[in-house]
């Protein structure tokens, strides 16, 4: 830290408790009371170099031990004072960065002026201040620090702003091209080659460049009424919003616990620890304020602060009880980016007084709809205005189908609460558009999860429930789990049955076509491997045979029982199918088992006609989308 040496007489001052006296040999004539601390001085010296101690020293009245004068609202107090008397008596002192400004402004309140003697001690702290301290980065930074003591008699004399401007010129300046702050911080001397220093010798090593952050962790010892005017000044000067937002965290992170709980890593650690002491220094409601005052000084622009810190914002927001109007905004600033979100960001829990459940679902929903209305503002396409086959190509429909599947994993974890009602689970599950959804394998779970937790719920809550899920979008394990689920109404697994049949006679299509393929290019390729592939492809074909007539099987088997429940009623048996295949929400004709009963005869009796039967499968499967078409 620099300095400036002022006075050349050795020091005369000592103290005796709570008094300091002069030991020039003359006794004392005047003393001078500041707080509970008295000095024992001389009145010539004093009155010699301040405009104040003059007038009062002529005012004073007379007593049996002297002059006795009162100062008050001396800044800097009882130690500033010691160093003005002692600069008064010529005695050897040192300014520095961490006591200038006390003594300028003492100066200014004792008018110490040029009237009253050259070079005085206003003059002095002046021409320290401007070639000195403020040329150094970190001298302004300490001269800075010190204005809290005495904020509103700086800025009169405007300290703070000018050490806020040195500080915001050299933030926006790239340190590599002059070399600071670096060096002055406590870095490797270098060479004139650019080498590390060790003892005067070369070593070789080329030293760290500094990132563009460096003055993060500096700025964040400010405190907040001073760092906002600094953060200002930077961005005044055109600085990219990036860094504004990064300094912004890097504060919230040093004065905010909540925000460093889930962060791993041994340095962060290590840097978490270090921080518990100057966020203890906070109250609850200096804390509260600093979460509103970082919600309006952080940009607007989208992006430019990592989801993981907002959603811990947010948290500790709501936890402190922070204003409406900076909840919402933090809600509408991660819904800008959720499809940055983690799992672990979304499951917050409920601190309400409510408690209705363990997990805050009603701010997902909130944040869900901020992105959802942001979609829409920037254009997404909806499959609406496409074909099916090129809906999920498009790149837009990537951050929305990431939050779908986000969602997705949220309701799954959020769906064993039994404290958390349908309507809320609907709600936020129906919150989702359908095309935003290329599978609906997770949404399958998380009903399944919660009509686990749920049991309960009737008949009508369940079907109102899964007719979220699409059962044409479920995959063929989905479809085996859902079909043998009995949680799941009789309409859905039905359903199940039928997309699952569907699904399989596709891939044995499929898979009949690449046989034959194979069997033309059979001459063209190595027998030996060629075995293997055919026989890998026959074990699977046989085995996706054998699920289709189980398949049919359920069939025939379902419509013997509906057979036999109108004859029993009455009614023929083509009424009753129809009914039911009213009642489970999918048209179906009578031929349909009939023709799967003719199938599974088929194919046990005539196996040496398998060219045959392959073109009949085919025309078969036409006939079962023709059904459900």
């Amino acid at each position: 830290m620099a300095c400036m040496k002022l006075g050349s007489k050795t020091d005369a001052f000592r103290r005796q408790g709570q008094a300091w006296f002069c030991t020039t040999g003359l006794p004392s004539d005047v003393v001078v009371q500041v707080e509970e601390m008295s000095f024992h001085l001389h009145k010539f010296p004093l009155l010699s170099r301040s405009g104040v101690m003059e007038r009062l020293i002529a005012e004073a009245s007379q007593g049996e031990e002297g002059c006795v004068i009162k100062l008050s609202n001396v800044p800097g107090a009882a130690k500033t004072f010691e160093l003005v008397a002692k600069f008064c008596y010529g005695v050897k002192l040192e300014l520095t960065a961490s006591n200038v400004v006390h003594l300028r402004c003492a100066a200014e309140h004792l008018e110490m002026t040029e009237e009253y003697g050259e070079g005085n001690l206003i003059s002095q702290t002046e021409i320290f201040l401007n070639q000195t301290v403020l040329s150094s980065w970190k001298d302004s930074l300490k001269a800075l620090q010190t204005c809290d003591d005495m904020l509103s008699e700086a800025e009169q004399l405007h300290v703070p702003k000018r050490c806020i401007d040195s500080l915001a010129a050299k933030a926006c300046t790239d340190p590599a091209l002059f070399g600071w702050p670096m060096a002055e911080r406590g870095g490797p001397m270098q060479s004139p080659g650019g080498s590390v220093l060790w003892n005067g010798i070369s070593t070789g090593a080329r030293p760290k460049h500094s990132s563009a952050d460096w003055w993060y962790e500096d700025a964040s010892t400010l405190t907040l009424p001073l760092y906002k005017k600094l953060v200002s000044a930077i961005e005044s000067r055109g600085v990219k919003q990036e860094m504004i937002a990064g300094s912004l965290v890097c504060y919230a992170r040093k004065y905010l616990p909540g925000l460093n709980r889930r962060q791993g890593g041994s340095e962060e650690s290590t840097n978490r620890l270090a921080t518990v002491g100057s966020a203890a220094l906070l109250s609850e409601q200096d804390q509260k304020t600093l979460v509103e005052e970082i919600d309006r000084l952080l940009p607007l622009q989208t992006g430019l602060v990592p989801t993981k810190h907002l959603f811990g914002l947010l948290r500790t927001a709501r936890i402190l009880q922070a204003d409406a109007s900076c909840i919402s905004n933090l809600e509408k600033r991660i819904g800008m980016q959720l499809d940055q979100a983690t799992l672990e960001d979304l499951l917050m829990p409920n601190v309400s007084y409510s408690m209705e459940t363990l997990y805050d679902v009603d701010c997902v929903q909130r944040i869900l709809e901020h992105f959802l209305t942001m979609d829409q503002v920037v254009g997404d396409a909806s499959p609406g205005s496409v074909d099916d086959g090129q809906s999920m190509e498009l790149p837009s429909l990537t951050p929305i189908t990431m939050v779908a599947k986000l969602i997705d994993g949220y309701l799954a974890e959020v769906a064993p609460d039994v404290h958390l009602k349908l309507t809320k689970f609907h709600s936020l599950t129906a919150a989702v558009p359908e095309y935003a959804r290329p599978l609906d394998d997770g949404l399958y779970r998380a009903i399944d999860v919660y009509l686990k937790s749920h049991p309960w719920l009737t008949e009508p809550e369940r079907e109102q429930l899964c007719r979220l899920m699409d059962c044409q979008k479920l995959s063929l394990e989905a479809c085996t789990h859902a079909a043998q689920n009995e949680r799941l109404p009789l309409r859905i697994i039905v359903q199940v049955l039928f997309f699952e049949q569907l699904q399989l006679r596709t891939s044995i299509a499929g898979c009949f076509l690449v046989s034959e393929n194979l069997d033309g290019s059979k001459q063209l390729r190595s027998g030996l491997v060629g075995a293997n592939e055919n026989q890998v492809l026959k074990v699977g074909m046989d085995s996706m045979r054998l699920r289709v007539t189980e398949l049919e099987k359920e069939c025939s088997n379902m419509r013997e029982e509906i057979d036999k429940l109108g004859k029993a009623k009455g009614s023929s048996p083509s009424s009753v199918w129809g009914n039911v295949s009213k009642k489970f929400g999918f048209r179906l004709k009578s031929q349909m088992c009939s023709a799967q009963e003719g199938s599974v005869s088929k194919q046990k009796n005539d196996k040496v006609g398998e060219k045959q039967g392959k073109g009949k499968k085919k025309v078969h499967l036409n006939e079962q989308k023709k059904l459900i078409s």
